[in-house]
């Protein structure tokens, strides 16, 4: 998700999980669009997932994203090397995933409408497998570390 906004007189850009997304070699040029559009002083928040976690180990299983989240921050990093932005803070945080069961798991992270993660039975029992461990009797729960680069345009 991203949000554009005008607040007291400087544009600000909020990307919520996002630049990972963009395909590589665009990144760089996604960031060149936000410090386009940013009025100089403004501010761009980037939140993006952390490549570490317990919930992490289960979804590189099918879905991994290792790559794309490096060169996210790679790509963050070099607009703040090249001045385009100064790095204001650095706020590493923590969100929580809870899942009553495997079931509920499947719905949400395996078979989502949005996306085809190409599950074969194999790989499905692989999954259950690597998440049955987590299950308590108040199902799983899995503790995910996020990081916010705060950038001002120069």
């Amino acid at each position: 998700m991203t949000i554009f906004k005008r607040r007291a007189g400087a544009f600000q850009w909020l990307a919520v999980k996002s630049l990972h997304h963009v395909p590589v070699p665009l990144m760089g040029k996604a960031l060149e669009e936000i410090h386009r559009v940013l009025r100089p002083g403004g501010l761009a928040y980037i939140f993006e997932p952390v490549y570490a976690g317990q919930f992490n180990e289960i979804l590189r299983l099918f879905n991994d994203e290792k790559e794309v989240r490096q060169a996210a921050f790679d790509t963050l990093k070099d607009a703040v090397s090249r001045g385009d932005f100064a790095l204001k803070d650095e706020i590493f945080f923590q969100s929580k995933s809870e899942f009553g069961t495997f079931a509920e798991f499947e719905d949400r992270i395996l078979f989502p409408s949005h996306s085809d993660h190409s599950i074969d039975e194999t790989l499905h029992d692989q999954v259950r497998l690597a998440f049955e461990p987590h299950l308590g009797p108040d199902g799983a729960s899995f503790i995910n570390p996020h990081r916010v680069d705060l950038l001002q345009k120069i």
